[in-house]
């Protein structure tokens, strides 16, 4: 039986990691895990069951009390499609706050890996290839111009560009400077700034490196 193959893409909001990496996991095969959407999940249940963000105790026992899955890009939290629920800006900010919390971040880990561990599988977000599978046999990290990630954001909620670029360089902040598994790129990661690219462009360099880095 051939080991499964682990396509770690990590990068700031707005940089694409989530359509491209649904395309290429298609194209590949392979499941698509979005651990953003398992983040705004939780964050989505905080929400609804009125626990404090900054009661880290309590986020940790959501977390591992959560059941999150993934069927035919749906997201499921605790048998509930929450697929468009944990979209609005409320979430998204409440998850970026969640997902400071140490104890919240080991519960997903493990979660991760367990979803991954008998399957290859694309898998996106700010940790995958830092802390999560270190060790994955691709690791990109995608970026973009700040007032292009802005701009992308802008026009898929709907919100003002300027809300949205300070919104987003609150984010940015909180991601980079938390103490568990702040954003970064790993060194072994290629870097792939996506501003002038189509999505098809970045999905053919990815999935070129996926070729080079599985061909033996």
């Amino acid at each position: 039986m051939s080991k499964s193959v682990i396509v770690a893409i990590d990068g700031p909001a707005g940089a694409g990691k989530s359509t491209v990496a649904r395309s290429v996991a298609q194209r590949l095969g392979y499941l698509y895990i979005d651990t953003g959407a398992m983040y705004r999940a939780l964050a989505l249940w905080a929400l609804q069951t009125g626990v404090d963000l900054d009661d880290f105790h309590r986020l940790e026992q959501l977390a591992r009390q959560a059941r999150i899955e993934f069927q035919a890009e749906r997201v499921f939290l605790n048998g509930s499609d929450v697929t468009t629920d944990i979209r609005t800006p409320q979430v998204g900010e409440a998850a970026s706050k969640a997902a400071a919390c140490g104890g919240v971040r080991r519960a997903m880990r493990e979660e991760q890996r367990r979803i991954a561990a008998e399957q290859s599988a694309v898998m996106e977000g700010r940790d995958i290839g830092t802390v999560v599978f270190p060790d994955a046999q691709v690791k990109i990290y995608l970026d973009a111009d700040p007032g292009e990630r802005a701009r992308r954001r802008a026009v898929e909620t709907g919100l003002p560009a300027d809300q949205v670029a300070r919104d987003m360089a609150d984010r940015d902040h909180r991601d980079r400077t938390r103490t568990e598994a702040p954003l970064s790129q790993a060194p072994d990661a290629e870097y792939l700034d996506t501003s002038g690219l189509s999505r098809e462009q970045v999905e053919e360099a990815i999935l070129k490196l996926v070729r080079q880095r599985t061909s033996n």
